[in-house]
């Protein structure tokens, strides 16, 4: 048996039938002797008064059970990596490529990880993001994108230190496997293993329609320096965080050392998550 002695909770507040499963999960740890920390908001939904900040659960628990979307769960994957602790994701309704556990396997799932099984767990690759001297990490992706005005940016691309082009376009993700299925995926870059060791850089409507998604090795240094003058460039970090980027800045982007741990259901692989979250219909004979 694993030894988990206290697991932290953190929800989509209006997500459906929140308050039901919040209080059937606390019911299920208890009866296993495992302490709950719920956020705020999750201690609101029962009434309880002992509720912590989202960003201090990580730091006080064994796991964390995220009930909602990615959203949610992007808001403090970077967090429970940095703690080392698991996460798992039970969809609450929304797309859920992270939040991949359905409800009808969510107890499923608690009790093949507290036995022990570690063939659902998967270790997924973190982006070190490294701007103005302050460093972040991300799960799925980071993108430097244009403002509110309909202009194009201009900014460089270095590789191991290698200038690899200096596009002009809307915008540009840098992705890890696990965010190959969010916003670079509508950009049309490739879907990518998560357990394989890589980088997607993706352009947004670039004005050189030859500049393509390049997938490179996790063991590169990307450098993105953004060459514009007058027009605003936003840093965006998981979707969740953000900073403005000014004329001359630089981004460094490599693989972090930290990696999240993420619960996955025993009902089914990467490709039945795709096929199903992406609904690619397979022909029955």
């Amino acid at each position: 048996m694993r030894t988990i002695k206290k697991v932290g909770f953190v929800i989509k507040p209006h997500a459906p039938n929140i308050e039901k499963v919040l209080k059937q999960l606390i019911f299920f740890f208890q009866k296993n002797h495992i302490e709950c920390v719920l956020e705020k908001f999750a201690a609101n939904k029962i009434k309880q008064k002992k509720g912590v900040r989202r960003l201090d659960v990580p730091g006080k628990v064994d796991m964390v059970m995220v009930l909602g979307g990615d959203g949610t769960l992007l808001s403090i994957a970077h967090l429970a990596a940095r703690s080392g602790v698991p996460v798992l994701g039970v969809n609450m309704g929304s797309l859920g490529f992270l939040t991949e556990v359905p409800l009808d396997e969510m107890f499923l799932t608690l009790q093949e990880y507290l036995k022990g099984n570690d063939s659902i767990v998967s270790h997924r690759q973190m982006l070190e993001v490294t701007h103005q001297e302050k460093s972040f990490l991300c799960l799925n992706d980071i993108v430097i994108n244009k403002g509110a005005l309909a202009r194009m940016i201009s900014c460089e691309i270095r590789i191991n230190q290698k200038k690899v082009a200096a596009p002009r376009l809307d915008g540009i993700i840098i992705s890890t496997p696990t965010g190959s299925t969010a916003y670079s995926l509508s950009t049309g870059g490739p879907i990518i293993q998560p357990h394989i060791p890589a980088m997607i850089i993706c352009p947004i409507c670039p004005h050189t329609l030859t500049f393509r998604p390049m997938v490179i090795s996790s063991e590169s240094e990307v450098m993105i320096k953004v060459l514009s003058g007058g027009e605003k460039a936003y840093l965006t970090l998981d979707g969740q965080r953000g900073n403005l980027v000014k004329r001359n800045q630089e981004i460094k982007i490599k693989s972090s050392n930290f990696a999240l741990s993420l619960i996955s259901s025993p009902e089914r692989n990467y490709f039945d998550l795709v096929q199903e979250k992406l609904g690619w219909g397979l022909i029955k004979h």
